[in-house]
């Protein structure tokens, strides 16, 4: 007994280094994720920042920063684009904070596709996405009420302007690189990007739309060498002094492919997606394995129990200086977000755990940038300073605002019913992902472009529609004798207008007829190619046959109830 034991204790530790090698290439997989959206989309969001009248309009500024930081995957390089636009005089600090809320919700999108790779495991998938679109719902409800309370008193433009007038800031060294010191060996080897580039395009220089994304100089070294000559007229030496450049060649993997960028951002987005899938479906596998039995209860207990009474509300401000602090350790929110979404999908976190978590990733990487900001040059340095001070007082005030009480913890509430959504239908995860980051930001942003009358003559009726229902389903759960009899339900409406199953039955039947045709190519066989069998191994097969071919199987039910025959694709209900 005893034997077994140690035997099991000893496997389990050996599990450690394989956990810990699966995060690192989890982490370096994210890193090469973010290159290689830059080098597809990078000179198109160069080209977005490029027109900057657009952003006037404080909306239209929401949305590009959003379709950005979609775009490049990376908040901070949006940020720091920003940060050029300002310094150079193109664009103002008021009208770079729409920006900077955008990039915030664009930044929200990595750790939902991370949930993605759940989608394996029913409860699982509920819980993942559920603490994914926390931190998206945090983001979009801070916006709809800090964005116009900015557009009209602009309040974060006058305070960050006081504190940067008030300190004499001087240009610093740069922040801590914590994290990258472990993953840069490896990223480095394998794709650097030249990140001016970008900056350069949406600054207005033409003559970088041309230059490649990948860089191919790495090291520029300067050499001061001084020389003594003689005059001719003179027998006096003259000494002069002279500069040598040397600059050393890149070593990693594409620097010298003649590859365009697009193609080289597709090679690395399937690569690292590839990579990205394989380690997260690792990690859940062995944290599983790691995580059972009294130890996986102990674990949920010390992470998700609240401190004795009276002092319990005092766990969520913990947790979120843990998550501060995390996120100040691996240098961005992205990754912190990621990489605790699986623990939430096997329910080691819970939701309400996650929640405050998420929200000190947010300040986390607003420090982060801070100290970035101090270490910019000193034409650079009060511009960068204020808008990474905008970051940090946009989060500290959606903390104040969906946080403190717990009534006010909307969040939570929503991904909640995101989750359970999800777990009904795995496609709303992929409908909810191009709604929110790619067709409502692009919907949003033409209307914004036609002019406020267009924009708040569409918008502001669907906003109102849209909590109109909210409250009638909130008031038809809880105290229905409150409404009139035909509000108590929706049963009157057409199906499709207060449920989801008329789409999905929709694309079930959709995904059905491509599997059918696929199916049906494979059972093509014509009897002389297929190996002579006895009566019994024929009878023997005939089950996994039946499984695999579909013209073997004469009906089958979905989860919509609806019942589909495989060989005409007519369906009837049970």
């Amino acid at each position: 007994m005893m034997g077994m034991m140690g035997k099991h204790i000893f496997i389990n530790i050996c599990k450690i280094p394989l956990l810990l090698f699966l995060l690192y290439m989890f982490i370096c997989s994210l890193d090469i994720l973010s290159s290689a959206f830059q080098l597809a989309g990078g000179k198109v969001a160069g080209d977005i920042f490029k027109n900057n009248k657009v952003f006037s309009n404080p909306v239209a500024g929401l949305v590009v920063g959003i379709l950005v930081t979609v775009l490049v995957q990376s908040s901070s390089t949006s940020t720091s684009i920003v940060v050029s636009l300002v310094s150079s005089g193109l664009l103002d600090v008021g009208s770079a904070i729409p920006i900077i809320m955008g990039s915030n919700i664009g930044t929200s999108v990595t750790n939902t596709i991370v949930a993605l790779m759940q989608a394996g495991e029913r409860e699982e998938f509920k819980r993942a996405f559920a603490g994914a679109t926390v931190h998206d719902c945090f983001n979009w409800l801070s916006v709809l009420v800090l964005l116009p309370l900015e557009a009209v008193t602009g309040v974060m433009r006058l305070a960050t302007e006081a504190v940067v007038e008030s300190f004499n800031i001087v240009t610093g060294e740069d922040g801590p690189e914590l994290l990258k010191v472990i993953t840069e060996p490896l990223t480095k080897s394998i794709i650097q990007l030249d990140k001016t580039v970008i900056v350069g395009i949406a600054t207005g220089q033409e003559v970088l739309r041309n230059k490649s994304l990948i860089k191919v100089w790495c090291q520029t070294r300067i050499t001061i060498q001084e020389n003594v000559s003689f005059a001719h007229s003179e027998a006096s030496a003259v000494p002069t002094t002279s500069l040598h450049m040397n600059a050393e060649k890149c070593t990693h993997l594409f620097v010298e492919t003649g590859l365009s960028d697009l193609a080289v951002g597709l090679i690395l987005l399937s690569s690292s997606l590839l990579v990205l899938c394989t380690c997260l479906l690792l990690l859940v596998k062995l944290l599983n394995s790691l995580l059972q039995g009294q130890v996986a209860k102990a674990i949920q207990k010390i992470i998700n129990t609240d401190f004795p009474f009276p002092f319990g509300w005092l766990t969520g401000y913990l947790a979120i200086l843990v998550g501060a602090g995390m996120t100040f350790v691996v240098q961005s929110s992205s990754v912190f977000t990621s990489a605790i979404t699986p623990l939430i999908g096997i329910g080691v976190i819970s939701i309400e755990r996650a929640y405050p978590l998420t929200l000190g990733s947010n300040i986390g990487t607003t420090t982060t940038a801070i100290l970035a900001a101090l270490a910019s040059p000193g034409d650079k340095l009060a511009a960068a300073f204020q808008v990474a001070l905008c970051h940090f007082i946009f989060n500290i005030l959606g903390i104040l605002l969906w946080y403190p009480v717990p009534l006010s913890r909307l969040p939570i509430r929503m991904a909640r019913f995101l989750g359970e959504q999800t777990a009904k239908y795995r496609w709303f995860a992929v409908l909810y992902l191009i709604l929110c980051f790619l067709l409502l930001p692009s919907i949003v942003f033409a209307l914004s472009m036609a002019g406020w009358q267009a924009l708040l003559g569409i918008c502001v009726p669907c906003v109102a529609l849209l909590l109109c229902i909210v409250v009638v389903n909130r008031l038809q759960l809880q105290k229905p004798h409150l409404l009139p009899g035909w509000l108590q339900t929706w049963d009157h409406l057409p199906l499709w207008m207060h449920s989801l199953k008329p789409l999905d039955t929709i694309i079930t039947r959709v995904t059905l007829c491509c599997r059918k045709a696929r199916n049906s190519d494979q059972c093509r066989t014509s009897p002389e190619d297929l190996p002579q069998l006895t009566e019994y191994e024929a009878e023997k097969n005939h089950a996994p046959l039946a499984q695999n071919c579909p013209t073997l199987i004469y009906d089958y039910e979905t989860e919509t109830g609806a019942v589909f025959d495989s060989l005409d694709g007519k369906s009837s209900r049970l």
